[in-house]
């Protein structure tokens, strides 16, 4: 499975982006996707994730409290692609945006697949 996410920019606070991770490969294998965001001198967090199981969606999704309200993941199992819709943004969002699945390998076992992620700057 490859991730690629697009949507990144500069943006003013208070304004809204739309971030999108694009699957390929055996994405009927896609367990979870997640976004995740890493702000300098930070370690990595999660933003939200949502439940995808082959073709059909759970429609759980699971979002730090810091975006709640704010930020919604959403999905288009038939693209493979992922979204993070982000409004209301503050200069604290400010980050590299990872995409990130878990990946069914067997029965047992999951591998954890990462893009290489998007740069989000939102200007006071």
């Amino acid at each position: 499975v490859y991730l690629v996410e697009s949507g990144g920019g500069l943006v003013q606070s208070g304004g809204s982006l739309r971030l999108t991770c694009a699957a390929s490969g055996s994405t009927y294998q896609i367990k979870t996707m997640a976004w995740y965001r890493q702000a300098p001198g930070k370690e990595r967090e999660l933003v939200g994730s949502i439940r995808i199981d082959g073709r059909t969606s759970y429609g759980g999704t699971n979002y730090a409290d810091s975006v709640k309200d704010r930020f919604t993941i959403s999905r288009d199992n038939a693209k493979s692609t992922v979204y993070l819709q982000m409004n209301s943004l503050k200069p604290e969002d400010t980050a590299v945006y990872y995409c990130n699945a878990e990946v069914v390998v067997s029965i047992e076992a999951t591998v954890t697949e990462w893009g290489q992620g998007t740069q989000v700057t939102v200007s006071w």
